[in-house]
């Protein structure tokens, strides 16, 4: 059974998703991008959705099956505490994976933020995604691919 990456693509960088294309193609996977009818996305296998906030974290939560052999690349640390959840690998744009070890960690800072926000609390936005960010990206997702390569289905 092949590999499915699913790319959370409202917020993904382009070379994101050329670099998961790429990989996925290089290891037989099937890349399907989903976003909101707000973003066009050029490429085969493209789900589009409406523009509901969620409506993108739903498809693609959807869509996973436990069991499957699935990666989910996204921003979003809600739709990765899930795809984890139901048995899938995790993947930020900045080749962060998430885990059963970090996710709660990261649920709570985004929960403070948040809290933090309503208070008039400023604090910066994330970091752009450097030079190195692209590299371990890449690597992280060449990893996981291999993971899921020497495990038989």
């Amino acid at each position: 059974m092949p590999v499915t990456i699913y790319i959370d693509a409202d917020a993904a960088p382009k070379d994101v998703v050329e670099t998961a294309r790429r990989l996925g193609n290089s290891y037989g996977a099937i890349v399907v991008t989903v976003s909101s009818i707000n973003h066009q996305i050029q490429g085969k296998n493209h789900i589009q959705v409406d523009a509901h906030p969620q409506a993108t974290d739903m498809e693609i939560i959807g869509r996973i099956k436990r069991g499957d052999p699935t990666i989910v690349i996204t921003q979003d640390y809600g739709l990765a505490a899930i795809a984890l959840g139901k048995g899938a690998k995790a993947l930020s744009p900045k080749g962060m994976e998430y885990t059963e070890g970090n996710i709660d960690l990261l649920l709570y800072e985004r929960a403070l933020h948040q809290h933090e926000r309503k208070a008039s609390i400023r604090h910066r936005g994330p970091k752009a995604r450097t030079a190195e960010d692209r590299i371990q990206f890449a690597k992280q997702l060449d990893a996981l691919l291999k993971s899921y390569n020497n495990y038989s289905f």
